[in-house]
């Protein structure tokens, strides 16, 4: 009888650990769901401050997608929410020398980012910026050749998006990075901070 109730509790012991297992491997493997990256031109916004100027407003160049995380442990899905991930931003550009394409990159950390709710995050080209690189006012878009997007929980790569082909074009070393002559610009950088707050996941403001 002993013997058979020591083998009942080593079983149950047993079971709860694998259980125990396959549940941290669960949150482990969670994928989160990068959707369809959108890119087009959108004017500076016109805010009514009681004061008219004579201004044409200028075209920015909008990149944006959304995503949808999963819980990876106990405390994200007691509490709804990741802490933090990180958007890394690649922007593959028509070289204004005329011979292939340059690296635009650009990293956001999103913070309080709800679990298994679509939020949205987005990067701009300035006026100024797309007007040097392509030498028009209007000709952002078409000088796009791919976007790619990936997210990364606690430093650990969970999902990796194209707008063409596979994302591992960011990697492959063949363009030139000119990031810090061509900056890419989180929407907190932009005349955009203050629209459609709820749209977009809460940047964690650099202190």
């Amino acid at each position: 009888m002993k013997n058979s109730l020591s083998l009942l509790r080593k079983g149950a012991a047993v079971a709860a650990a694998a259980t125990m297992v396959l549940s941290g491997s669960a949150f482990g493997q969670g994928k989160a769901e990068v959707g369809k990256i959108a890119f087009d031109g959108i004017q500076s916004p016109q805010v009514d401050t009681g004061r008219n100027k004579n201004w044409k407003p200028k075209e920015w160049l909008e990149f944006e997608t959304g995503i949808k995380l999963p819980a990876y442990n106990q405390e994200q899905k007691d509490s709804g929410f990741v802490d933090q991930i990180t958007v890394k931003w690649s922007v593959a550009l028509k070289n204004p020398d005329g011979r292939g394409f340059i690296l635009l990159t650009k990293d956001i950390n999103h913070i309080n980012v709800p679990i298994d709710e679509e939020v949205f995050t987005c990067v701009y080209l300035s006026p100024n910026t797309l007007k040097r690189v392509t030498g028009s006012d209007t000709a952002g878009k078409s000088s796009v050749d791919r976007v790619a997007v990936e997210v990364l929980v606690n430093g650990r790569a969970v999902a990796a998006e194209s707008s063409k082909g596979n994302p591992d074009w960011v990697t492959s070393g063949s363009l030139s990075n000119q990031s810090n002559r061509f900056p890419l610009l989180n929407k907190m950088e932009t005349p955009f901070a203050m629209l459609w707050w709820d749209r977009y996941a809460e940047i964690e403001e650099q202190r």
